[in-house]
């Protein structure tokens, strides 16, 4: 699953590799450690331009009695999105991209325990994950924007962390992604796979990453001082 990350890169970055053509910086800032529930930074198209807006994590579909759903759809699976009610509209019209510059893991030990890791690509730097959003109209009207993240089968790096891991797109795939007017599955598909281990790294951080009220740039140092990314 993906259940934590990170977005740290300057608002600048952002626009400039999205190309946006307009974005408020009035709630955009770093966060090291980004949690189901919260509102998080995506990037959606209108069909002409994207767009940075905000959106909450966990899926609320539109046909939902209850919001309190959401905390149950933080991820959707790739591999059978298209049969679930609550992703398969989504995956052919309401598509988006989480801004993510790192996303934390938890590695079970040899007795029993878990250490909290950071994956990241080799030499740092934003990616994109894939992302799907809907939009739910309460009773008195008000409406609520949430997402949820698509995961895939792990890459060789991932598989000795967890048996699950994001989708994270390329950058010459998130047109793609993004565009309205796709709404077949087919060319969307082959996206939806484990990114290459061989450009990613990993490293255990501080277990103050477990709890949602940290969040500071300390949570990126790698336990013991060493250089980030070197353990993988």
């Amino acid at each position: 699953m993906c259940g934590r990350y990170t977005i740290t890169v300057l608002l600048e970055e952002l626009i400039a590799h999205y190309f946006l053509d307009e974005a408020s910086s009035s709630y955009y800032g770093p966060r090291y450690n980004v949690a189901p529930g919260q509102l998080v930074p995506a990037i959606v198209s209108d069909g002409r331009r994207n767009r940075l807006g905000e959106l909450k994590w966990g899926l609320v579909p539109p046909w939902a009695d209850d919001p309190k759903i959401g905390y149950k759809m933080i991820n959707a699976r790739s591999e059978t999105a298209l049969e679930r009610p609550a992703f398969r509209s989504a995956l052919r019209t309401k598509r988006c991209l989480i801004p993510a510059d790192g996303f934390y893991e938890w590695q079970r030990t040899a007795d029993g325990g878990k250490r909290p890791m950071r994956i990241t690509l080799r030499g740092g730097g934003l990616f994109s994950l894939a992302a799907l959003y809907e939009t739910w109209v309460g009773p008195d009207g008000a409406k609520l924007h949430t997402c949820a993240v698509l995961t895939t089968s792990p890459n060789a790096l991932m598989a000795d962390i967890h048996d699950r891991m994001p989708v994270i797109l390329r950058p010459e795939d998130e047109a793609r992604w993004l565009d309205r007017r796709i709404q077949d599955p087919g060319p969307l598909l082959p996206l939806l796979a484990p990114y290459p281990a061989g450009e990613m790294t990993a490293y255990e951080v501080d277990r103050r990453v477990g709890n949602v009220a940290n969040d500071d740039p300390a949570l990126l140092a790698p336990v013991g001082g060493g250089e980030q990314g070197t353990l993988f």
